[in-house]
């Protein structure tokens, strides 16, 4: 038995390394999306233009406005001279945010009283302008509070020093390329699982491989190997990739890593073995991994929290494996995950494994007699 899936496992990792197509699909993928990933797709807000109409008849007013203007994410801000050019600049997208300082500003930081502040931001732009919306209330709060001296006989407003834990400076690469290595390791051991059997199929040789002396249950388990070999190969890749050339922080155990990143490599693997069975093609089994990479990365929490997903949707979350390891690449990269959080994310993987593979190998016997 394990001289026929040693044989098995060994021509499945050839046809892959030795197939054009199979290494196009294997090495480009992954190249692409670490680019992508990485270097554009970026939730920092830079490079922003605001405009200003400082109404303000003190000199507060000013020193609030080159606060805003010495701030590294803009790279503009003008004056303007009433809100009609204020309008357009918004209207023109010329600006995505404008300031309007109200007349009082100064008198009433001097008196102690509530000074007014106006922020319009473009709401064509929603996730921007929420991020800028934040950067400019962070800039006019700190220099209410500490700029400005408080009435006499009066307590000084208070200072509010943020602290971000796990990641000090907020650099977004800390969060995004774990991520990146659970959807890597998604996509490859998608991909070459389900293209495994269709292209038994397609070159005619899945009927050579059913007369052949291996069982039912030793085709499934060679099919299964290669691709968990071929995704724990990228998953090494790309933490020495994290580690080395994006310096991010590996604080946790790189056995717990491996160990529930061998079980969510399996999980998907059962996943792909259905979509496998399922297609005549090595097209239909690409177009049918595809159809499955888009909704699992949407639906992980990658770019936006489950919690703020829509109740009715949230359950669905439920049955995604990238949800669960997701949760795992980040925490032992940043946090230092312990053991038994590890072990809570990966039992919900065992079950997607299970389930996954069963009904991978049900419907393959199915589609055999």
């Amino acid at each position: 038995m394990w001289t026929r899936l040693f044989a098995l496992i060994r021509k499945e990792l050839l046809i892959v390394l030795r197939d054009p197509k199979s290494r196009v699909i294997v090495i480009v993928p992954p190249l692409v999306q670490l680019v992508v990933f990485v270097f554009a797709v970026t939730l920092e807000v830079k490079h922003v233009d605001v405009v200003i109409l400082d109404r303000d008849d003190g000199s507060s007013g000013s020193e609030l406005a080159r606060r805003i203007e010495a701030s590294p994410t803009f790279d503009s801000v003008r004056p303007v001279r009433d809100r009609a050019e204020l309008r357009r600049a918004i209207d023109d997208q010329r600006a995505l945010a404008a300031i309007e300082i109200a007349p009082d500003f100064t008198r009433n930081l001097d008196a102690g009283r509530p000074a007014h502040v106006q922020i319009i931001l473009d709401g064509r732009r929603a996730n921007a302008a929420q991020l800028v919306d934040s950067y400019l209330g962070e800039i006019t709060a700190t220099y209410v509070a500490t700029e400005r001296s408080p009435r006499p006989g009066g307590r000084s407003p208070p200072v509010v020093v943020a602290r971000n834990w796990f990641n000090p400076n907020l650099d977004f690469r800390w969060s995004t390329v774990p991520g990146l290595i659970a959807i890597i390791a998604l996509l490859i051991g998608l991909l070459v699982t389900a293209l495994s059997i269709a292209r038994e199929r397609e070159l005619g040789t899945f009927d050579q491989l059913m007369v052949s002396p291996l069982r039912t249950h030793e085709i499934l388990i060679g099919k299964m190997v290669a691709p968990i070999l071929i995704g724990v190969v990228h998953i090494t890749l790309y933490v020495i990739a994290a580690v080395v050339i994006f310096h991010v922080p590996l604080r946790g155990s790189l056995v717990l890593l491996y160990g529930s990143g061998i079980v969510f490599l399996a999980a998907v693997v059962g996943i792909g073995l259905l979509i496998s069975a399922l297609s005549t093609t090595q097209q239909q089994a690409i177009l049918g991994a595809f159809l499955f990479v888009a909704p699992a990365t949407l639906l992980s929490g990658f770019a936006t929290p489950i919690a703020n997903m829509p109740s009715w949707l949230q359950p669905v979350t439920l049955v995604d494996p990238l949800r669960y390891f997701l949760v795992i690449a980040r925490g032992v990269f940043l946090e230092a995950m312990p053991m038994a959080d590890v072990i809570a994310q990966t039992v919900p993987l065992v079950l997607i494994a299970i389930a996954s593979l069963t009904a991978a190998a049900w419907l393959f016997r199915r589609r055999v007699q």
